[in-house]
């Protein structure tokens, strides 16, 4: 008999709105989480200690745990904490660097994370990807997605501008993803996810007309409910394959060479507005994709051009030549044209002229 139905990994909670943390502790509670109520809470710099006091009285027994960075060492040894405090869950409050350390310190230790997204910045509140720190640059993990997540409004608000702002990036960053996935099952008949891939799209089609800016609660629910569906499509996948494509081997690129250059949504959407311009002059396609993509990055404030994030052209071309070493076996634009140094300088500059006025 053919099987009817299909299987899909989803949290047990999504809550986006203002006042959400509110409940929070109700959530704690569900017995589906936390049988005995053992819970732990990590949190890092900003506002994470101060969801971790409004939550406290509602759980019987809790620790709170600081982490020190998104580093594997400090996701090591929250992990080691987590095991010897016997806990049935953690909960990560805090930014993008804070919740991936914890959803790696969940998965050694083999218990749910929750997930309290004090920013927008890009789609690890819910992706089952951590991207840490490590003695040899910045690599990204696999990790249990968070059983549920919180993304409280009123703190968003609360946040620096700059790292709401970058989530746009990432979640725009899904369409370089998917156009890359479709090229490899082309070219090298690598098997597409449809259903992931459909998700993927979805969450970016939905953010990048929005009329609204950041400073609406209509536009922050949109932006975070994408950032979920592009962490789902993820988790769908089994495979970081429908958010990060070309896009993402370019932003880790300039994270390698050019630490601290800017923050992953500010790359992502920068090296995705690239691949598209390779995809326009090389292969006749993406053009009316790609205007669409520098409108939404210049109406919300998001680098554009190299210059935006303090690199010269040449700077960027080492980078864009770099980048497929940073993901073996990833087949994306930047492998299927192989353009060598004086191509890729080329095409480059092409880009800044075209679109740096």
């Amino acid at each position: 008999m053919p099987l009817l139905t299909r299987m899909l990994n989803a949290p047990l909670s999504i809550d986006v709105r203002r006042g959400a943390v509110a409940a929070l502790g109700d959530l704690l509670a569900d017995k589906r989480i936390a049988t005995e109520g053992r819970v732990a809470i990590a949190v890092g710099p900003g506002q994470g200690d101060q969801i971790a006091e409004h939550v406290r009285p509602s759980l019987s027994a809790c620790e709170v745990y600081r982490v020190a960075g998104g580093t594997v060492d400090a996701a090591v040894e929250l992990a080691t904490r987590l095991r010897a405090g016997s806990y049935e869950a953690v909960v990560g409050i805090g930014g993008g660097r804070t919740i991936d350390a914890t959803k790696y310190a969940a998965t050694l230790s083999g218990i749910p994370m929750v997930s309290v997204a004090t920013n927008l910045s890009h789609d690890g509140i819910c992706s089952p990807v951590a991207s840490l720190t490590h003695e040899k640059g910045k690599g990204s993990f696999g990790v249990v997605m968070p059983l549920a997540m919180v993304v409280d409004l009123d703190y968003v608000r609360a946040a620096p501008e700059r790292l709401v702002r970058a989530g746009i990036g990432d979640v725009l960053s899904n369409f370089s993803a998917v156009e890359d996935w479709l090229l490899a099952a082309e070219e090298c008949g690598e098997r597409v996810d449809r259903m992931a891939l459909t998700v993927a799209r979805t969450a970016a089609e939905a953010l990048l007309h929005q009329p609204e800016s950041i400073e609406s609660d209509r536009f922050l629910t949109v932006l975070a409910e994408s950032l979920v569906l592009s962490g789902m499509s993820m988790a769908f996948a089994g495979d970081s394959r429908p958010a990060s494509g070309g896009d993402h081997e370019i932003l880790h690129a300039i994270d390698q060479l050019y630490p601290d250059t800017a923050n992953h949504g500010e790359l992502a959407g920068l090296g995705t507005a690239f691949c598209f311009h390779l995809r326009a002059t090389h292969l006749g396609e993406g053009a009316e994709r790609l205007e669409e993509i520098l409108a939404c990055l210049g109406r919300h404030g998001l680098p554009r051009l190299p210059g935006d994030v303090g690199l010269s052209v040449e700077q960027f071309t080492e980078a864009v030549l770099y980048a497929p070493r940073t993901r073996p076996g990833r087949y994306t634009i930047l492998e299927y044209l192989e353009l060598d140094r004086g191509e890729t300088l080329k095409a480059v500059e092409q880009y800044v002229e075209a679109h740096g006025g």
